[in-house]
């Protein structure tokens, strides 16, 4: 999911406030916040993802002897 203009910007804002040493500790908290809800997105994305990709069903020994029959 990408990130919001607003939230690129608010971004951008505490990195230079960070870089001239001038960010305060709410301002802080405010970013550690925003960074930890893209990490959860991207998480739930990616738990969804490996799930459909393990639901794929396994063979029997009987279908799999079948497919190398046919070889």
């Amino acid at each position: 999911m990408p990130l919001s203009p607003e939230i690129l910007n608010k971004i951008a804002q505490f990195r230079a406030k960070s870089l001239d040493k001038t960010i305060t500790i709410e301002e802080l908290r405010e970013a550690i916040i925003m960074m930890r809800q893209d990490r959860v997105t991207a998480q739930n994305v990616a738990s969804t993802t490996r799930a459909s990709k393990a639901k794929k069903p396994t063979q029997s020994v009987a279908e799999m002897e079948a497919e190398l029959g046919l070889l």
